[in-house]
């Protein structure tokens, strides 16, 4: 690597990466029954974290001008609404398939983006903003959504 540009974007990919795996590995060692259960008392369940997540994830898909969203269907049950909220939730199986064709679909079009191409805007901030704030990129979305990851990362590993 051979400049500062090309740098950032491996760190922040390398973390995002990372957490990607992590959960992977924390929710495919949750069964469908610990999925159900809570983080701690009247806190949000596993399986909403895992719909959550996906639903984050999958929102990134547009925001990042890859494509359109694949489970807007997720949005009320995991993001505009508390757990417990939506009587009926999608199952753990079809949260799995979706929470790994997401990541799936994010990583081969990371794979895609040329350096200079993560400096670029997100489509949440207007043309004359991003002039005024070029922090606000796409690579700014990946890091952010990172740490939230790995917030969540962090509430799952309480799950016993």
């Amino acid at each position: 690597m051979s400049n500062e540009k090309e740098i950032a974007v491996k760190v922040v990919l390398d973390s995002w990466n990372s957490r990607i795996k992590q959960a992977d590995e924390m929710f495919g060692k949750l069964t469908d029954e610990q999925l159900q259960k809570e983080i701690a008392p009247g806190r949000n369940r596993a399986i909403y974290l895992l719909g959550h997540l996906t639903a984050v994830h999958d929102h990134m898909l547009p925001l990042l001008e890859f494509e359109k969203a694949a489970y807007p269907q997720f949005d009320e049950p995991f993001l505009t609404k508390p757990d417990k909220a939506v009587a009926e939730l999608p199952s753990a199986k079809e949260l799995r398939a979706a929470w790994k064709a997401t990541n799936e679909k994010l990583a081969a079009h990371y794979a895609k983006l040329k350096t200079d191409d993560w400096f670029t805007r997100h489509t949440s901030v207007s043309p004359e903003d991003f002039v005024k704030e070029p922090h606000r990129n796409k690579l700014n979305i990946v890091l952010g959504r990172t740490g939230h990851l790995a917030s969540h990362i962090g509430q799952l590993a309480l799950i016993k």
